[in-house]
């Protein structure tokens, strides 16, 4: 079996490069079959440098990470899915950890996870992304799931423009076994450092419980979208 990894991307130029040296340095060529980078409509030099490193690029017609990763999947041509976010580092042998995953009867997974940045409130969340909780997963653990798997859900049901990640592992756990393989995913908290810890997290917060009420989804969406603009500026 191999690994597709698809990663999706809007103005990532100064990590898209690393990412993908990253990935060519910590993992074994002859398991990965491609690495797709699927971009929302960038206007700076991601595309360039992505097809500098030697990835493939789908379709970028389209913005929102849930069409992306599914626009990287329907050209995809591995056995095995690997979504990645274009400012996280999978550890040393990733790929062997997916692929004995799959062997031992796992559809779909990811990594627990650390951020780049030194907090106790961040140390404190990230911990948690070591238990088979769903409100313990998210994007930034990373992703892999079987085609075969993948197809069947249809992949990410693209009405989230936000929460995508969180929407599927309820769908794929009544379908296959979820594992949480125990090793440690480092992704950047540039956004905490921009914004603040704090501020950031109680209004990502925020989001996550008025989904939990049953907010529609959009609105969830545009709340955080909107006060991640007005926090920025």
């Amino acid at each position: 079996m191999k690994i597709s990894i698809i990663i999706p991307t809007y103005n990532e130029s100064e990590n898209i490069g690393h990412v993908l040296d990253h990935l060519q340095a910590n993992s074994n060529p002859d398991n990965i079959e491609e690495v797709i980078v699927s971009d929302g409509i960038s206007d700076d030099e991601t595309l360039e440098i992505a097809r500098e490193k030697g990835a493939r690029i789908a379709d970028h017609k389209h913005t929102g990470r849930a069409r992306q990763m599914n626009a990287g999947a329907r050209i995809a041509r591995g056995d095995l899915f690997y979504f990645l976010h274009a400012d996280t580092y999978p550890p040393e042998g990733f790929d062997r950890d997916i692929l004995e995953s799959v062997e031992k009867g796992y559809g779909a997974g990811s990594f627990r996870m650390k951020w780049d940045m030194d907090h106790p409130v961040l140390n404190f969340f990230a911990f948690f992304t070591r238990f088979n909780c769903q409100w313990c997963r998210g994007g930034d653990q990373s992703m892999f799931i079987t085609r075969a798997l993948f197809e069947k859900l249809g992949g990410f049901n693209e009405q989230y423009r936000f929460l995508e990640d969180y929407e599927i592992v309820p769908r794929i756990k009544k379908e296959a076994k979820f594992r949480v393989i125990q090793r440690d995913i480092i992704t950047s908290a540039r956004k905490y450092r921009q914004i603040g810890v704090m501020r950031l997290q109680l209004h990502v917060a925020k989001t996550y419980i008025m989904r939990a009420m049953g907010a529609d989804v959009e609105k969830v969406a545009q709340t955080y979208y909107k006060g991640i603009h007005e926090k920025y500026n």
